[in-house]
């Protein structure tokens, strides 16, 4: 017989059996088509060799007025601002330790350290960070003679130490701070310090003035301790933290007058059952009455204001961002004057801005730790401070007296909207939030209503602030804040901003949102009913229609809301964990035409599948990877990803597995339904494949690029594969039979012109599979050589 083109259908359908979708296929993983023939997907790259505490299921991009472009990055830990390959913890803060006397204790060769911090309010997992502790091993010394002097308690022989001076002090001339000597014991107490081990005594020609003191240089030094930690809770007024090294010998107890701030607490990784009053939808149940229903994975909403950050988690409050601050903590100086002073260490601030101070020592007197100020008076890096916006305004600043110690900063972690200048009855909690093209609104959905105490959220509620204001939501005559509430459903679950209207999708009905203008400024219209969605993120634009993932299919909206036709629907929903639903989501690919869906599989409680749906072709296939959050290029050249291995990887850059250091081949496979000759009456026996294939994009370095052709015949379309050599003359996911005929498997790269095989059976597939560093594929029209080979 003339040779026989292989030439499938584009896209996977498992909707039916191998044998019913003839000419098409059934089965593959990290493969994309392009212009209907199959290829590997892209590789990816890690954005740089930083890490992020925690899983993150929230991205957001965004760039600042000078073009700098922000990342936000919502773990269940923490909230980061990635800039430059840097995560940046811009989480807020939930209270202050001011003062804490010697609150650390450690015992040596233990990296559990105790700390001390009464009614400090964390719970397990918490964060603290700590500013001016000191050396563990800290102690004073005095100088006796030029070259002896006396340590407040006594240390061995050869202890190395580095020496410290008071604020204004000057060590004895002979002797440097950040240098590393050594002790060499005279007699008890007294000492005298070495360059080398053992060696001669440095000599001093001065007194020096302010106090000496040392520590020994290693163990809990002030670099190990002024860092952020995890908290173990012991009781209400101590927790213990985990160091990176472990106590030296030295290493007792104290640490100085230290500062602490706690970051609010932490969320759950992914849904975990709970029981008890306030479990389960609003309004729902006896009332004094406990359920049972499931605490939802931390999930983070942010929106840029210009180039400022709205965010929170839902179910929290809303905090704001503010860029003229940065992303590191800014030091500055204040004079003690009426009114004080502040002098930045870099940029500027405008009058108005709210800020919150921290010290590595004391603030001078009228000035605390961790409370909101405003600026005002603004010239330059110079502002003055005011304890209210109206203050500021009025340009009564607060008076500074008395003394102050350490250097000082404003912290860059988000401030509570309701503590921003001319905040006016913004919500308490908000589920999460939307700042609109249209006029710039900030948009609230599933909210506390207009007390500022309120604590109870309205889950159907939509409010808005005033145009072009994050801050003012009190509705007037003489501004555009409002609020309406949705009646289908009992929850908001999610929205989505097109070009005309925010559709809004609650755990029934979908409905449009679009602005009026004065006086009912925004309304609502339900375009649909008896609709669902799965999860609080997978519903995504793309080309201007809206697609989601249902409880039990695909939906799209450019209109009219429409049951989206899938392919593989029954595969999705029969391995599917509906638990971990508020883990899904949804991304677009839009260099590719896709729209990607990430999912967890039946019995998993992390994201490992992916399925794709190809708008332009109307196709659809599936993958495995595991994959936190996904951010299309936008600002970035590339699609952005969140991993399981905490960091952030450009997709489609590259053709390997590089999210960490180590390149790792991506595995990627394609296989067929069945095809047989005339329906099967004989079986074929093939003899020759001439392959076609195209290696564009490879980059092996002395290795030819190849990928794995497979022939995988069958006795019938019920049998299973034969496979003798690997399943011991058992057919592969069939039984056992008397004659088989193996699988053909060849090796086949971009020189193979022809492959000589001996493969027999009466219904075959085609499999392509690679696993090369560096091997990039796309298979176009392969032809096979095949006769009727007899009926059994």
């Amino acid at each position: 017989m003339p040779l026989q083109k292989i030439l499938f259908k584009p896209g996977v359908n498992k909707e039916n059996t191998r044998y019913t979708n003839e000419g098409g296929w059934y089965d593959c993983d990290k493969i994309r088509f392009r212009q209907g023939t199959p290829e590997k997907i892209g590789g990816w790259s890690q954005i740089s060799g930083y890490t992020y505490e925690g899983t993150c299921r929230s991205l957001w991009s965004w760039a600042s007025l000078s073009g700098i472009v922000y990342v936000g990055v919502g773990t269940y830990l923490k909230f980061y601002i990635e800039e430059g390959g840097q995560y940046n913890d811009i989480t807020p803060i939930r209270a202050y330790g001011t003062g804490l006397s010697g609150p650390f204790a450690a015992t040596a060769g233990s990296t559990t350290v105790t700390v001390t911090d009464n009614s400090h309010g964390a719970t397990d997992g918490d964060y603290v960070t700590f500013l001016g502790a000191v050396a563990l091993s800290t102690r004073t010394f005095t100088r006796s003679t030029a070259t002896n002097f006396v340590l407040s308690t006594a240390l061995a022989a050869n202890t190395p130490v580095v020496l410290t001076i008071s604020s204004g002090g000057a060590l004895p001339t002979g002797l440097l701070t950040g240098v590393q000597y050594y002790i060499k014991v005279v007699s008890g107490t007294t000492i005298q310090f070495t360059n080398v081990p053992s060696g001669a005594a440095v000599s001093t020609s001065t007194a020096g003035s302010g106090t000496f003191s040392l520590y020994v240089n290693n163990g809990l030094t002030a670099d190990v301790l002024n860092q952020s930690f995890a908290v173990t809770v012991v009781d209400g007024n101590t927790y213990t933290i985990t160091t990176p090294v472990a106590a030296g010998t030295y290493d007792t107890g104290s640490g100085g007058t230290v500062n602490a701030y706690y970051q609010i607490q932490i969320g759950a990784d992914d849904a975990q059952p709970i029981t008890g009053w306030g479990t389960g939808s609003w309004g729902s149940g006896s009332w004094g009455t406990g359920q049972s229903g499931t605490a939802v994975a931390r999930l983070w909403y942010q929106n840029n204001f210009g180039q400022d950050l709205i965010y929170g988690y839902r179910g929290g409050a809303m905090y704001y961002w503010n860029a003229s601050i940065g992303t590191q903590l800014k030091p500055f100086t204040i004079t003690i004057a009426a009114p004080g002073v502040v002098t930045l260490g870099s940029g500027s601030l405008i009058d108005g801005t709210a800020v919150v101070l921290e010290s590595t020592g004391t603030l001078p007197t009228g000035l605390t730790i961790g409370t909101t100020y405003y600026t005002g008076g603004a010239s330059g890096a110079t502002v003055k401070l005011a304890t209210s916006f109206a203050n500021a305004l009025a340009g009564t600043f607060i008076t500074t007296t008395g003394t102050q110690t350490g250097t000082h900063y404003i912290l860059p972690n988000g401030i509570p909207v309701t503590s921003l200048g001319g905040a006016s009855d913004v919500p308490a909690l908000v589920n999460f939030i939307m700042v609109s093209d249209a006029s710039r609104f900030t948009i609230a959905f599933g909210c506390s209503v207009y007390a500022a105490t309120d604590t109870v959220i309205d889950p159907m509620l939509i409010r808005w602030s005033d145009q072009e204001s994050v801050v003012n939501w009190t509705p007037a005559v003489t501004n555009q804040a409002g609020y309406l509430r949705l009646s289908h459903g009992s929850e908001i679950v999610a929205a989505v901003q097109t070009r005309q209207e925010i559709v809004v999708f609650t755990d029934t009905s979908i409905y449009s949102l679009q602005y009026l203008g004065p006086p009912y400024v925004w309304g609502s219209q339900l375009l649909g009913d008896n609709i669902s969605i799965a999860g609080y993120n997978t519903a995504i634009v793309a080309s201007g229609i809206i697609y989601w993932m249902g409880l039990d299919k695909f939906y799209k909206y450019d209109g009219r809301v429409q049951t989206l036709r899938c392919d593989l629907l029954r595969f999705i929903y029969s391995d599917i964990n509906l638990d971990q639903q508020p883990q899904f989501f949804a991304g677009t690919n839009e260099g590719f035409n896709e729209v990607w869906w990430f999912y967890c599989t039946s019995g998993s409680t992390v994201i490992d599948r992916y399925v794709v749906y190809n708008y332009t072709e109307d196709i659809w296939y599936y993958g495995s990877m595991g994959r936190t959050a996904w951010l299309d290029s936008g600002l970035d050249n590339y699609p952005l990803a969140a991993t399981y291995s905490y960091n952030l990887v450009f997709h489609e850059n590259g053709i390997d597995d590089n999210t960490t250091s180590t390149t790792q081949a991506i595995e990627a496979y394609i296989t067929s339904s069945q095809y047989d000759i005339q329906d099967g009456h004989n079986f074929g026996f093939v003899w020759r494949i001439i392959p076609d294939l195209t290696f564009r994009g490879s980059s092996t370095t002395g290795l030819t690029p190849q990928v794995t052709m497979y022939l995988l015949p069958l006795q019938n379309s019920g049998s299973g594969y034969n496979d003798p050599v690997e399943s011991g003359n058992q057919s592969v996911g069939g039984v056992s039979y008397a004659n088989i005929d193996r699988v053909g498997t060849y090796t086949v790269d971009q020189f193979t012109g022809q492959v000589y095989t001996r493969v027999r059976g009466r219904q075959m597939s085609l499999k392509i599979s690679s696993n090369q560093i560096g091997t990039m594929w796309q298979l176009g029209a392969p032809r096979i050589d095949i006769r009727p080979d007899g009926r059994r």
